[in-house]
């Protein structure tokens, strides 16, 4: 088993990656800011602690994730997000 380190946006937003009994997953931290992604899997993001302010793809309105909430993005999209206190996600990736 290996850990992987990723590190996107200049160091404010840092995860570590793991092949897991349930497929690939990131645990991370984001820090304030604005951020745009794309996804190459589905993706199950999970907020720790914090939260996330999300656009998601195909939508006009932000809406706002919170601790123990979840959200899903598919695959080949890319999606915007706004953090406006440090927070703390999980991520599980889907074939």
């Amino acid at each position: 088993m290996t850990l992987k380190v990723n590190e996107y946006h200049e160091g404010s937003v840092k995860s570590i990656a793991l092949d897991g009994a349930h497929g690939r997953a990131t645990v991370g931290v984001m820090l304030p800011g604005a951020y745009d992604f794309s996804t190459t899997s589905v993706e199950v993001m999970t907020v720790i602690d914090g939260e996330l302010t999300v656009r998601l793809p195909g939508t006009e309105r932000d809406r706002t994730f919170r601790s123990g909430q979840s959200f899903e993005v598919g695959a080949g999209q890319r999606f915007h997000l706004a953090v406006r206190v440090p927070t703390a996600y999980h991520c599980l990736y889907r074939p």
